[in-house]
């Protein structure tokens, strides 16, 4: 029995491991896909104007919570005007895997 849970464990486990892969293969292509990288850079270390941000190695969470604001209108300041076009055509899953894309650069 105890053989059987630790197997059952370490399958589960690499779900999740896989799963946390393919957020991350999701959130560079939903990064290109969502027009991020116009702005941003492909790499999302080179934006195309000094006031963009670089995003790359940002906190997921604050990465995802500043994309939210952005969209709720929580957030209306600096460049959120051009973001808020961009995000309203992105769910909160998406954003989710963008953030931990970004986290991951």
């Amino acid at each position: 029995m105890k053989t059987i849970a630790m197997l059952a464990g370490a399958a589960l486990l690499s779900l999740g491991l896989a799963g946390n892969a393919a957020a991350a293969a999701d959130g560079a292509a939903l990064y290109a896909s969502k027009g991020c990288a116009a702005c941003h850079g492909a790499d999302a270390k080179s934006p195309i104007m000094p006031a963009y941000p670089k995003l790359a190695g940002q906190n997921a969470q604050y990465a995802l919570n500043q994309m939210k604001d952005i969209k709720s209108g929580a957030r209306n300041n600096g460049q959120t005007a051009a973001m808020k076009g961009i995000v309203m055509g992105v769910s909160d899953e998406e954003m989710q895997a963008i953030a931990e894309w970004l986290a991951a650069q």
